[in-house]
């Protein structure tokens, strides 16, 4: 027996979700994290995870973006990759590994209008440049299993996709494990009105290839009439199972079906665990604002006010996408501040609590029922919160979003604060105390008249088991934080899809004549993709490359000088950077083709590389309709985000 649930990030100890690993811009990171959650799963008696989401996402509306990492391909073919070799190791008959799946294939993060479930309407050029890449990347780094989307992808249910499932998947790409339909999503075909019947809908996901249908039954109740019939052959039936169970034959299953039940509690228990959380915790934050220098803090507070209703949420810390039945055991924010300050007194005030306008249905699955405050709890909670922040010395303000406000079912129309937290934030920023905001959230936020007013933001995303902790070593100075957006934070929700890689128009941004689009206001990111700061300061120079032609199919070196130009030592991300400027297709103002993580001391000075070939200088042509390298030229930057601007040129000759 396959015993399969969804571990996201973690199934005890959980890890931040993945669109925080994916900002800590360091593969690592998600592969030890995988490592850890498949050890522990295998122990519960998991033998597969639906896990890792790879669906690229540039609409920050849609709820399921706290699952990915983010907008960019390239970024996510890295994190895609690192997470299957996390669950599955080298070898998955490994006792400490389980199966990786990739989903949800494909185009799912493209949802009209960022809505959860709805259709998604792509072109090729779309599909293979930017949505394929990173389940690409999972294929090649072995994953043995797929799954399905929900949506229908230019009018066809990915679930009966033929195009996907076998011209793509099997053909293209020559993936030889089994593919299993998202939840009841072979049924749905039905509710979606494309097929006839659940005989019909069966039939159709057949085949399209699909090898398992999860938990709408229609393979169970329609199969032996459609072989009976002549609709499906036997051969077809065999050749969906075979996978299947060659699977469980790798696993080995076959010899060693059950599981030591005394084993989990020893595994849980390692300590190793909580610090591999921490770990990732540290390096998947971002900052984003320090104005003045006001952090790090100092470890010598007397007097502190720990304010927001995520403060002291173990549920908004772990985030979302919890296996069924996972018991919060988080440490917050909150505890890792009185942690870190043992000799202060750190009061805290809630202020009014936050809730969905529409409740998750998920909290109706478990049973949940949401106990909402009055209008007068509200206002004295917000009094109160007000009024401990003004007999503090400092402030550190938690806001964001619960748990369920991000994940599956959790889309949203706008980006702001969710509740009464701005005008909050504003009040206590006017007592005229040192504020610090920390966001606990699993999507970009429009957080516009913070990033004016609130001299230092921390975005800590829904950061795990030990986010707190964390968060406390972040603020207190041991450790200075290096993590990077792995997506723009768009001003407002309605300028979502908002993604750095676009296409030039003829009115250049930088041009006299530059329309901003919007009349009502700039679309230009509040804070762009790559970006984030730390507590010391970086110099990029010396960009070159090691030829300025080269010939198709060729490669050449781009290497820069990185150098530390502060008093702390700290990390840095060199993202490299190219525009191809003319050629067969228009291609974008700039990708993503390359970054390293370094750490430097003060004053240090690294050389980091990068190679340019035919793996990122080629692409998917509309025009050709295949993969093409065009003689053309190109640009190059290297920096320290999406706007890096020390900047090289070179060609590509036939």
């Amino acid at each position: 027996m396959l015993f399969a649930l969804d571990v996201i990030h973690g199934y005890r100890t959980i890890f931040p979700v993945p669109l925080a690993m994916a900002s800590s811009w360091d593969p690592e990171v998600a592969e030890d994290a995988q490592t850890v959650a498949a050890r522990e799963a295998r122990a519960a008696g998991l033998h597969w995870t639906f896990g890792p989401m790879l669906d690229i996402c540039r609409d920050a509306r849609w709820g399921r973006i706290v699952e990915g990492a983010g907008e960019d391909p390239y970024l996510g073919s890295a994190m895609a990759a690192a997470q299957v070799r996390g669950f599955q190791g080298e070898d998955v008959s490994d006792p400490e590994r389980v199966l990786a799946c990739a989903k949800h294939f494909a185009g799912y993060g493209f949802s009209d209008g960022g809505r959860d479930y709805d259709p998604a309407y792509l072109s090729d050029t779309q599909l293979y440049n930017t949505v394929f890449p990173p389940f690409e990347a999972a294929v090649k780094a072995g994953v043995e299993t797929f799954m399905s989307a929900y949506m229908d992808l230019n009018d066809v249910p990915a679930t009966g996709n033929r195009f996907l499932l076998h011209d793509t998947l099997r053909e293209r790409w020559g993936f030889k494990g089994f593919v299993v339909s998202d939840a009841m999503a072979v049924g749905n075909m039905v509710i979606q009105h494309h097929a006839k019947d659940g005989k019909d809908a069966a039939a159709r996901a057949l085949k399209a290839e699909m090898n398992m249908d999860m938990a709408s039954y229609k393979y169970l109740d329609h199969i032996a009439e459609l072989v009976s019939e002549g609709t499906v052959t036997l051969a077809e039936i065999d050749a969906l199972v075979r996978p299947i169970l060659a699977a469980k034959v790798r696993m080995g299953l076959f010899e060693h079906p059950y599981v030591d039940e005394s084993l989990l509690d020893k595994v849980i228990s390692r300590p190793d665990h909580r610090q591999e959380a921490r770990k990732a915790a540290l390096r998947s934050m971002v900052l984003l604002r320090n104005e003045g220098k006001l952090l790090p803090l100092t470890k010598n507070q007397k007097n502190v006010a720990v304010i927001g209703p995520l403060a002291d949420s173990m549920e908004a810390t772990e985030g979302s996408w919890m296996v069924f039945g996972h018991k919060p055991a988080a440490v917050t924010v909150l505890e890792g501040i009185k942690a870190k300050l043992p000799g202060a007194k750190v009061d805290f005030a809630p202020g009014p609590e936050i809730y969905r306008d529409i409740p998750s249905w998920f909290d109706t699955l478990e049973g949940k029922k949401t106990v909402y405050q009055t209008p007068d709890e509200a206002e004295a909670a917000f009094n109160k919160a007000v009024e401990t922040a003004r007999k503090a010395d400092l402030v550190i303000m938690v806001l964001g979003e619960h748990a369920q406000m991000a994940g599956e079912a959790a889309s949203r129309a706008a980006l702001d604060l969710p509740g009464r937290q701005e005008e909050l934030l504003k009040v206590i920023v006017a007592l005229g105390k040192p504020v610090v905001l920390v966001l606990l959230n699993g999507r970009p936020l429009s957080i516009n008249w913070a990033a004016e007013n609130v001299p230092a933001i921390l975005e800590a995303w829904e950061p795990g088991t030990e986010g707190g902790n964390a968060v406390a070593d972040i603020l207190f100075g041991d450790f200075n934080p290096g993590g990077k957006l792995p997506v723009c934070f768009p001003r407002k929700g309605s300028h979502a899809p908002l993604y750095y890689a676009r296409d030039m128009t003829f009115s250049p941004e930088d041009s006299p004549m530059y329309n901003p689009r919007y009349w009502d206001g700039l679309p230009v990111p509040l804070y762009p993709f790559g970006y984030g700061l730390s507590y010391t300061s970086f110099d990029f120079s010396n960009l070159k490359l090691d030829q300025t032609k080269i010939k198709i199919g060729k490669s050449l070196t781009v290497s820069v000088d990185i150098k530390n130009t502060g008093s702390m030592a700290g990390d840095e991300v060199a993202q490299l950077y190219i525009h191809q400027k003319f050629g067969t297709d228009t291609r974008p103002m700039r990708q993503l083709k390359g970054f390293k993580r370094i750490t430097l001391q003060p004053g240090e000075s690294k050389t980091v590389t990068f190679m340019l070939g035919p793996d990122e200088l080629s692409y998917w042509s509309t025009i050709t309709r295949s993969v093409i390298q065009d003689a053309t030229g190109f640009d190059v930057w290297v920096g320290g985000d999406s706007t890096a601007s020390l900047h090289a040129e070179f060609e590509v000759e036939k």
